[in-house]
C-alpha cells in the first residue's frame, strides 16, 4: 500500500526482479479490499496514505488476516510511531529513504519466518539457526547476526554441502540481478567467519562459498 506512484513503481520493479509477484495499490481501502480478495505472504505499508490513516489500516488488515506480516516503510520515523505499529503487529519498520537490496532481504526474511509454515529453526551439525530471534547457536552461546549476516547465512545452511556462487548469493541474499562490481559477499561472509569461528564456511576459489555441517 503506496501512496507515491514513483516510489510504488520502483518498489515493484525491485520486487519483481528479485522473484516476487506484487500488487501495488494506492489507497488505503484498496490495499484493505485486495487483502480480502487474496492470499499474501507479505503487505509492505506506508503510513501517509490519501485516504486512511496509515496506523488506523495497520490495525484493521491484522483484523481482516492476523497471519499476514506487515512490513512498515515509511517517511514518518518518530519513535512514537513505530513503536505504536510494532505494538499493533507489524513485523519490521523500515525508514525512507532505504536502501533496496536491504529491503528486498528484510522481505525475504519475513517471508521466511515460522508464521508463514517454515520451521523456527533450521539445524546443520552443531550449527541451529533461530530464525525467530535471528541468533545463530554454534556450541559455544548465541551469536547475534545482521538482517543481512541472517539472510545470506540461512541460504547457505538451506544449501548446506553445494556451492551457492557469488552471482547467486547477490540475487538471493542483496536482491541484485547484476553484479554491482564491489566484494560485498566476500566482506560479509568475512564477518560471519569472524563471528562463527571454525571452517562452517568454505571458499571455492573463483566460484563462490559452501556451507559444511560441523
Amino acid at each position: 500500500m503506496e501512496d507515491e506512484r514513483k516510489m510504488a513503481s520502483v518498489l515493484d520493479r525491485a520486487l519483481g526482479l528479485a522473484g516476487f509477484c506484487v500488487t501495488a495499490v494506492g489507497t488505503g481501502e484498496r490495499g484493505l479490499a485486495a487483502l480480502n480478495d487474496a492470499p499474501y505472504a507479505l503487505v509492505i505499508l506506508d503510513l501517509l496514505l490519501p485516504d486512511v490513516d496509515g496506523v488506523a489500516v495497520l490495525a484493521r488488515a491484522k483484523a481482516v488476516a492476523p497471519e499476514v506480516p506487515i512490513l512498515v516503510l515509511s517517511a514518518v520515523t518518530d519513535v512514537r510511531s513505530k513503536v505504536v505499529c510494532l505494538e499493533l503487529g507489524a513485523c519490521d519498520y523500515v525508514a525512507k529513504p532505504c536502501d533496496l537490496p536491504e529491503l528486498v532481504a528484510r522481505v525475504r526474511l519475513r517471508i521466511r519466518r515460522p508464521e508463514n509454515g517454515i520451521g523456527r529453526r533450521l539445524t546443520r551439525g552443531d550449527h541451529v539457526l533461530d530464525r525467530q530471534r535471528r541468533v545463530v547457536h554454534n556450541g559455544g552461546g548465541d551469536v547475534q547476526l545482521t538482517t543481512r549476516e541472517f539472510v545470506l547465512l540461512e541460504y547457505l545452511m538451506e544449501h548446506s554441502g553445494d556451492t551457492c556462487s557469488r552471482d547467486e548469493l547477490l540475487e538471493h541474499v542483496w536482491g541484485y540481478t547484476f553484479d554491482p562490481g564491489t566484494n560485498v559477499v566476500d566482506v560479509c561472509v568475512g564477518r560471519l567467519r569472524h563471528k562463527l569461528g571454525g571452517d562452517c564456511l568454505v571458499t571455492e576459489r573463483n566460484v563462490g562459498y559452501r556451507f559444511v555441517d560441523a
